[in-house]
């Protein structure tokens, strides 16, 4: 046994990067350890939780403590997990299996990363949340535990946008810009210019041959931006297009929870949402004017797995100053109110 045996290990798990965190049962944060995304739909959810054992390792040495040895030795009271492609209860109930097995904690919980963001933006259990980072994603909650979701499945499932949904936009009007099937637009030579290649078709048949790695793509969204900044009207018509997506998602959440007429928290995050561009928010901000009036943005600015580890915090029973601490450890106020 460890004298933090009643502590959270918390697991923020996103596509594009995976966030781990040890914590005291008092809230004190003892580790913290970053790596890269997290895909059990690709790996299957036994490798992809395998996948976390080092970075659960160096939270545990910058701890101070021994890593868990297995169901016998755990190395904390609870594991809360915060994991994107956990969008449907069969894989939230394969992963947490998965995460029993590694036996890291007593009791382990598994959630979308949607809650984590949500409860990471408010100490209520009375809210909505927007997630648009690599993809996109909403969640709601109530006091009484009804949620709202959507399955995210991307495209299968009516889903569009964040970083990934934007580049690939972006992508398809370069190349067709360039070959005149589509109007020019400003992202073609920008795509080139940022890859030091002839066009933006240049730049799709790097990717396509693996000379260049897939996740590069995402390095398109700032351009995406920068062009829209200089006036460029598909750039604009992208972020347009996200704004309403952002939206939409707030908006049927809102209504399926009965809080479209009452002041209600909508939290927002990700990095396309907390990168805070003015355009988007402008026109996000407007549009929630006229579709959910009464919902109350913030943006969140923490990193996400401070939504996990409250999340675990919550499950233990941990006082609010355990919660305040914990807060204070990721240095400062998590909570940006819109503008």
């Amino acid at each position: 046994m460890n004298e933090h045996l009643n502590g959270v290990l918390a697991i923020d798990a996103g596509n594009s990067k995976t966030d781990v965190a040890l914590v005291a049962a008092d809230g004190t944060l003892l580790g913290t350890a970053r790596g890269g995304g997290f895909a059990p739909q690709r790996h299957g959810a036994r490798a992809a939780i395998a996948g976390l054992a080092p970075l659960v390792a160096e939270c545990a040495a910058a701890g101070g403590l021994p890593a868990a040895a297995g169901p016998g030795a755990p190395l904390v009271g609870h594991v809360q997990a915060c994991l994107a492609n956990a969008d449907l209860p069969v894989e939230e109930e394969a992963l947490a299996a998965a995460l029993a097995e590694q036996g890291w904690g007593r009791t382990v919980a598994v959630a979308n990363d949607t809650f984590g963001l949500l409860r990471a933006g408010t100490d209520s259990p009375r809210g909505v949340a927007v997630v648009c980072g690599a993809g996109i994603n909403c969640a709601g909650l109530l006091p009484d535990g009804r949620t709202a979701r959507f399955p995210a499945l991307g495209m299968l499932t009516g889903d569009w946008g964040g970083g990934g949904g934007l580049a690939a936009e972006a992508m398809w009007h370069a190349a067709r810009a360039e070959d005149g099937r589509g109007p020019a637009t400003a992202l073609a030579p920008a795509i080139a210019a940022r890859f030091g290649l002839p066009s933006a078709t240049a730049f799709a048949e790097a990717l396509h041959l693996g000379e260049l790695p897939h996740r590069r793509l995402h390095e398109l969204v700032p351009l995406i931006f920068a062009c829209a900044r200089d006036g460029d009207a598909t750039a604009l018509a992208l972020i347009e297009r996200q704004a309403a997506e952002v939206a939409v998602l707030a908006e049927v959440a809102l209504r399926r929870l009965d809080l479209l007429d009452q002041p209600t928290p909508l939290v927002l995050g990700g990095g396309v949402l907390a990168a805070r561009e003015p355009l988007l928010l402008d026109a996000l901000y407007e549009r929630l004017r006229t579709t959910a009036p009464r919902a109350l943005p913030r943006i969140v600015t923490a990193p996400p797995v401070l939504g996990a580890a409250l999340l675990g915090l919550d499950r233990l029973g941990a006082p609010a100053a355990a919660h305040r601490a914990l807060r204070a450890a990721f240095e400062g106020p998590a909570l940006v109110p819109a503008a």
